[in-house]
């Protein structure tokens, strides 16, 4: 019997040995595949800036750090991060892309001459570290340029956030292939003059003095979010491979519970529009922002 029992106990060993080598070697081959998809992954990053009078230095003051120089540190954090993602990519794998857009288009020839040099296409037959370097730079002297002729013009026509959601998200955001983020630079309130609906509670637009109007500013303003249908219409469906990062939340002063309503009408609007992952952050100093933009672009 013994000779039986011996060669049970070594099968049985044998058997867990070579269990255990195999979990190790599942284990092996996924964090390989995770570190070949995280290099290889082709990025494609799309950029709303909402040039309203949020911007305005002398409306919007602020002695920290004007919001519109907050917008021009987060723009240099996303194009840091995107290039430190080409710089770890294999040079066959190269397809990434950068652009900045706007919504309503701003009149201003200037502005759109500026954005058409922020538009960026990597493949392997360019991809260079001096064209890495010039991507960088050109953010961070260009995107500048954008926020002053801007002040300059001082024609805020408002944010028509919606319409971009309706019209050009899928064609100007979404690549195959791709992992598609959009970063959306913006106080959280959207107007715009010649895209006013409603249905119902359900609006295209959301102001401080809308949120008064209708009771919002108090605390039963989740109730009466929840029972009456506030929120924003759905202007888009089937965003599952849309990642999206909405920046600069800045609610008015003199309502303590208008920041919650705010991300109370972008969480919504973007989950019944099936957005694949999002965050929505507040104003906050670039420095302290880099991380999350850096998290967001790069999982790491």
């Amino acid at each position: 019997m013994k000779p039986i029992i011996y060669t049970i106990f070594t099968l049985a060993l044998f058997l867990f040995a070579c269990k255990g080598d195999t979990k190790n070697e599942i284990s092996e081959t996924k964090d390989k595949y995770n570190k070949i998809k995280k290099e290889d992954v082709n990025l494609n990053i799309s950029l709303l800036l909402d040039l309203s009078d949020r911007i305005d230095t002398t409306k919007y003051h602020n002695e920290a750090l004007e919001f519109y120089l907050r917008d021009v540190g987060y723009i240099e954090s996303i194009a840091n991060s995107f290039v430190e993602h080409l710089k770890v990519k294999r040079m066959r794998a190269m397809d990434d892309k950068i652009a900045v857009f706007f919504d309503p288009i701003p009149q201003n020839p200037k502005i759109d001459k500026i954005s058409e040099s922020l538009k960026f296409h990597i493949t392997r037959s360019n991809a260079s570290l001096d064209l890495f370097e010039g991507i960088k730079k050109t953010y961070k002297n260009k995107s500048r340029e954008i926020y002053e002729q801007a002040l300059l013009d001082g024609k805020y026509v408002g944010s028509d956030t919606w319409s971009f959601f309706k019209n050009k998200v899928k064609s100007f955001c979404i690549e195959e292939n791709s992992s598609n983020l959009l970063i959306i630079l913006t106080d959280g309130y959207l107007y715009h003059e010649n895209n006013l609906r409603k249905e119902g509670n359900l609006s295209t637009y959301l102001t401080p003095q809308f949120i008064r109007t209708n009771k919002l500013n108090n605390t039963n303003w989740k109730e009466r979010f929840e029972n009456d249908g506030y929120g924003f219409i759905p202007a888009s469906g089937g965003l599952e491979n849309l990642q999206v990062l909405v920046l600069g939340i800045n609610p008015g002063t003199g309502n303590v519970y208008e920041d919650d309503v705010i991300k109370a009408y972008w969480k919504e609007w973007l989950e019944k529009m099936e957005v694949g992952y999002y965050e929505i952050r507040n104003s906050e100093l670039p420095s302290d922002m880099d991380k999350i933009i850096r998290y967001f672009i790069l999982k790491k």
